[in-house]
């Protein structure tokens, strides 16, 4: 590629010779300073590339005069990459035919690899770009086309316009021969989405395109603040580094994202696709109109965009309760499990250099981002926090804006409707240090209606040091609004709110009667765990079994998983969460059925390969069998996919059925065996989508090496992306041993299985016990390569290292990840050293607290 002119404001100070941009592996051929038009040329003495800070150094014969605008015109060209970051080259077969596309990744630190650039997010500035291709493809750019000029040779340039003010890491362009459809919203934004013409032409991207124009109304409408650009484009493509990148007004998703077709694909598929999408159109507001000042508030931007996938989806399907409900357990519990590590991180954290960059994007920034702002948004009130969020973005926009600002901002709509809190007193504990508390309650038993509170970090292995010797845990404090409320067997009190800001508290309760319950964090609102004395446990536990319905759905689930967790923590006895799961043959509610199931998988894991498996396995067969046999298994009734009363029901059965045939009921064994042998004996597949995956993977590891090669021959042959994915984990769950070593080994050809899918088939091997050690194995063996392709890719490092490793739980595993460590090379020293803690809590967990399990495990049976 060739460059354009570089126009570029620099405010300069006195006796600066030396003047430097970000390049990185641009091949730069000339550079020019000049004044404004008539001033004439600046001469450059001399210039050099810096690759160490990745910059593009100009030294001048003058100094250049303070506030004064100068061109600096640079000619330059590069390579359109093969890898997934900066320019790069993708590619797709159509017809037999392999075609090829050019897209960017940019963010965070790859537009200096297209051009050199200020690229950092304080530095904004307008941008004008012209792309000349060939007339068969064709150009996007996050503005629209200005003008077209045709060239008699077969190719065109493309004129866009000017963009408003913006940072480099959301600009964005790609060259391609796509076709699109097209809606428009009420406010006149033309909304695109441009795929592969086979996928166009199968109305695989209808879905997306229908609930983007919906959301941009929604959005509009409660931020009242308009999308501030004349269209936005949705591109779907085959390759691509994440999930999906929201530059303004040219959104690219990786194709199993955005694309579906609703003949067969799943509600959970359905889900995601939504949610990423609720996600991108979020961050046209939250990042690309106001900008995070730097990188250590990227959290700002991720958590906000992360807690509107579940506010977004509620408004397009109300019903789903995401918000209240199934945000506890995807995002919650599952960060809660990170953040429990002393290795965690601050969710604000320093970031000095480039190298640093990476690690902010991380499941800290995003779900304990989102978690904090849910924490915040109940304890204002959704209303107030609503209103505080529309001036946040009036103030701010097409600017850069930091934390504090923010929470000023909050803290005078606060004022507003007359409540005083200091939002920056209270949330700097909470961004500023790493971890979350766990609040103990206990009955006072000298003073009635006395209760006394405390508060202490939260970690699973206290025989961790903290990464800050001089902080320890017990100077952690946080000011955690906990809600509480009273209980009996038939009734509940209204909440009351406490702000415990000391270590210990003494607090009078009113009607705590002897045969009271409390009950702390009131749908589990608050970004903590509450612990009991065991009377109040024994009480809940009673409370489930005789009438459920008293504790809200919410906070069951979180009375599962607070359970489960402070008792691998060890602040707990291992029995409590088994017998608290004994009431769930009779919940009729998705959630904590969900949340058990959750809780569930660290401890199965952590028992998988153990000689006394069976007794676990008989235990949870024993909760799940009776609501098994009531649910029973879906029809294929595909036009029910999107009915929003069904959407509970069927995530139920769906979990229970998963539940069952996990952990062997043999009726359910028999049941995919079936569907399976049906599919493969009249070659049309009437598995429900539901429960495919389940299905697929139950028939892979129960049945012969044929069904492998038939699951295998199907990835090949099919089309839809939803259910290439779930065909392709399948494979992952075979019992032989060789079969997984062969899929291993072809996760690394590229022609076989995507970049980004390869993580995934070498993770879900580690999660089968019959190939953990082949892929702890194979990861070692090739770290080189592995750290090759995804070393740069936010994400995929820390993904694949956590995904191998989470669930070793041997001395020799330990010590061979030990080992590894001091041989490995390359970066990622935080992942592992998350691993190395993580492997050794369960190690530790495996020495305290497996024989107390199973012994209890044992007594139980046999009652």
């Amino acid at each position: 590629m060739e460059n354009k002119d570089l126009i570029l404001q620099i405010v300069t100070y006195a006796f600066n010779l030396m003047y430097s941009i970000y390049s990185h592996r641009l091949h730069i051929e000339a550079v020019r300073v000049a004044e404004d038009k008539l001033a004439g040329g600046v001469r450059v003495a001399r210039s050099f590339l810096y690759p160490q800070t990745q910059v593009f150094v100009v030294v001048l014969n003058r100094s250049l005069e303070v506030q004064r605008s100068y061109n600096l015109k640079i000619l330059f060209n590069a390579l359109i990459e093969n890898e997934l970051l900066g320019f790069f080259r993708s590619s797709y077969v159509l017809h037999g035919e392999r075609r090829f596309l050019g897209v960017t990744q940019f963010s965070p630190t790859h537009a200096r690899k297209a051009f050199p650039c200020f690229d950092e997010p304080i530095y904004k500035a307008t941008f004008k770009i012209s792309i000349r291709h060939q007339a068969t493809y064709l150009s996007l750019s996050n503005m629209p086309v200005e003008t077209s000029v045709f060239d008699e040779d077969g190719w065109v340039t493309d004129h866009f316009s000017q963009t408003p003010l913006m940072s480099t890491y959301y600009l964005a362009w790609a060259v391609c021969n796509f076709t699109y459809r097209e809606t428009v919203t009420k406010s006149g934004v033309v909304v695109r989405l441009y795929a592969r013409p086979d996928a166009i032409r199968r109305g695989s991207g209808d879905y997306a395109l229908n609930i983007t124009r919906r959301l941009i109304e929604f959005y509009e409408d409660y931020f009242k603040v308009p999308y501030s650009l004349p269209k936005l484009d949705l591109l779907a493509v085959p390759k691509h580094p994440y999930a999906a990148m929201e530059n303004w007004g040219l959104s690219v998703f990786v194709e199993q994202r955005i694309l579906l077709d609703p003949s067969i694909s799943s509600i959970s598929y359905l889900l995601d696709v939504t949610m990423v999408i609720v996600h991108e159109l979020c961050h046209q507001w939250f990042g690309d109109l106001v900008t995070p000042v730097w990188w250590e508030d990227v959290w700002l931007k991720e958590g906000f965009a992360h807690y509107f996938e579940f506010i977004g989806t509620d408004y397009l399907y109300p019903g789903w309760n995401m918000e209240k409900q199934r945000f506890l357990t995807d995002v919650l519990h599952e960060v809660m499990l990170l953040d429990g590590l002393a290795s965690s991180h601050p969710v604000s954290q320093e970031v000095q250099q480039a190298t640093d960059i990476d690690r902010v994007f991380d499941w800290i920034a995003y779900k304990k981002g989102a978690a904090l702002i849910r924490m915040l948004a109940n304890f204002m009130g959704h209303s107030v926090f609503q209103m505080g969020l529309q001036d946040y973005l009036t103030i701010h926009k097409y600017g850069n804006a930091a934390r504090n600002d923010l929470w000023n901002t909050l803290s005078k709509a606060l004022k507003r409707v007359g409540k005083s809190v200091n939002i920056q007193e209270v949330m700097d504990q909470w961004t500023l240090q790493m971890g979350y508390p766990v609040i103990t309650i206990l009955g006072n038993q000298t003073a009635d209606n006395v209760i006394v509170i405390s508060q202490e970090r939260f970690v699973y292995d206290s025989d961790t040091k903290p990464k800050d010797p001089a902080l320890g845990d017990n100077s952690y404090l946080w000011q955690i609004p906990l809600t509480i409320a009273v209980g009996n067997t038939s009734h509940i009190s209204s909440e009351a709110i406490i702000w415990v800001s000391n270590k210990s508290e003494h607090h009078r309760i009113p009607d705590l009667e002897e045969a009271s319950w409390l009950l702390g964090n009131i749908n589990q609102t608050g970004y903590f765990r509450v612990n009991y004395d065991i009377r109040n446990w024994r009480l809940l536990i009673n409370q489930l079994t005789r009438n459920h319905e008293v504790i809200s759905v919410s906070n069951r689930a979180g009375l599962i998983d607070d359970s489960f967790n402070l008792a691998r923590a060890g602040y707990l006895p291992q029995n409590i969460p088994l017998e608290i799961i004994r009431y769930l043959s009779e919940e009729k509610d998705f959630l904590p059925w969900h949340a058990a199931s959750r809780a569930l998988y660290p401890l199965d894991k952590l028992l998988d390969r153990t000689e006394n498996y069976n007794i676990f396995n008989e235990y949870i067969l024993r909760q799940v069998a009776s609501m098994y046999l009531k649910l029973g298994w879906p029809t294929n009734n595909l036009n029910k996919l999107l009915i929003q009363a069904s959407y509970q029901h069927e995530e139920l059965r769906r979990e229970v059925i998963m539940l069952a045939c996990s952990f062997g009921n043999k009726h359910c064994h028999q049941q995919a065996a079936t569907l399976i042998s049906d599919w493969i004996s009249s070659n049309r597949n009437r598995i429900p989508l539901n429960v495919r995956d389940i299905v697929y993977c139950t028939g892979v590891s129960l049945m012969d090496e044929d069904v492998w090669e038939f699951i295998w021959m199907k990835f090949h042959s099919t089309t839809a992306v939803s259910e290439k994915k779930i065909l392709l984990e399948a494979l992952t769950c075979s019992d032989d041993r060789n079969l997984l070593n062969r899929l291993l080994n072809l996760s690394l050809n590229s022609e076989v299985v995507l970049d980004q899918d390869a993580i995934d088939v070498i993770i879900h091997v580690a999660r089968n016990p019959h190939g953990r050690d082949l892929a702890w194995k194979f990861f070692r063996e090739k770290w080189k390569i592995l750290n090759a392709r995804y070393g740069e890719a936010l994400f995929m490092n820390s993904k694949l290292i956590s995904g191998v490793t989470e669930f070793l739980n041997t001395e020799e595993e330990l010590r061979e990840l030990k080992n590894f460590i001091k041989t490995y090379e390359g970066g990622a020293a935080t992942s592992f050293s998350r691993a190395v803690e993580t492997v050794e809590a369960n190690v530790r967990w495996q020495r305290l607290y497996k024989e107390e399990l199973f012994q209890w495990l044992r007594k139980s049976l046999t009652h």
